[in-house]
């Protein structure tokens, strides 16, 4: 006779982490703009120095002097608060401008259009995270692979508050761009093989470590996004906590 199992109920979550609904989590982004997070770095490794960023059509095989990758740093950090605050759609380059605090004449200097500064956005993300992936070292069934895996983490949500509305408008497909959707499938796989190249023990019985690789750089991504979007309400230090502990657990079946 099969076993007979209880009604799955959902849980009610603790009063420090707050569900948020869709209307609101919208209305939220629509006044939340992007910026550097002056929290200081919380595994003791030095903040990570801000990008020059990518130059966009025009300025392609031009040396940049350092007042010109200045000048399109913030064409780059005001592409990020329009496209946060409007949306991609309804971002204007004139809106772009203004948050820049430069002229038209100067964005169409370094970019051809808002598509080409999201793409060169794109491709800042990219390679961001491709350092990301790389940077992750041994992790073991011990305490120092648990303080390992949470330093990665902690860069990982850095990066992803700060390159936020990017990576929203990126996975919520607001623009049709196949190719874009190919790279952030291919970036997830990085992260993943990083993961997989870096557990140095012994995985749990019957756990096959690179269908657990996947699927936890999966859930890392999707809760970060929930957090970032506002559809979840979570302090920094509980959402890694708990994440690093869901994480090393499901790897070696074991806490630190």
């Amino acid at each position: 006779m099969p076993p007979t199992y209880p009604p799955l109920r959902a849980p009610s979550p603790p009063s420090n982490v707050t569900f948020v609904s869709a209307q609101k989590a919208a209305r939220g982004r629509a006044t939340k703009a992007a910026k550097p997070s002056t929290r200081p770095a919380q595994d003791g490794r030095p903040k990570r120095a801000e990008p020059v960023g990518r130059a966009g059509t025009p300025a392609q095989g031009r040396e940049l002097r350092a007042r010109g990758q200045r000048t399109m740093r913030r064409l780059l950090d005001g592409g990020i608060d329009v496209f946060s605050t409007r949306g991609f759609h309804a971002a204007r380059v004139d809106d772009i401008v203004k948050a820049a605090h430069t002229s038209h004449g100067t964005f169409y200097l370094y970019f051809s259009s808002k598509e080409d500064l999201f793409q060169a956005l794109v491709a800042d993300v990219a390679e961001q995270m491709a350092g990301l992936a790389g940077s992750l070292g041994p992790i073991t069934a011990d305490a120092d692979g648990y303080a390992e895996l949470r330093a990665w983490l902690v860069r990982f949500t850095e990066l992803y508050e700060h390159y936020g509305p990017i990576l929203r408008t990126w996975t919520e497909a607001e623009i049709d761009a196949s190719e874009m959707g190919r790279l952030g499938t291919d970036l997830l796989g990085e992260m993943a093989t990083a993961l997989n190249s870096s557990i140095a023990a012994p995985t749990g019985d019957g756990i096959d470590p690179t269908i657990a690789s996947l699927a936890l750089v999966a859930m890392v991504e999707r809760f970060n996004y929930f957090v970032q979007s506002e559809q979840v309400d979570a302090r920094p230090d509980q959402m890694l906590d708990t994440l690093t502990g869901v994480m090393h657990e499901g790897l070696f079946g074991t806490s630190a």
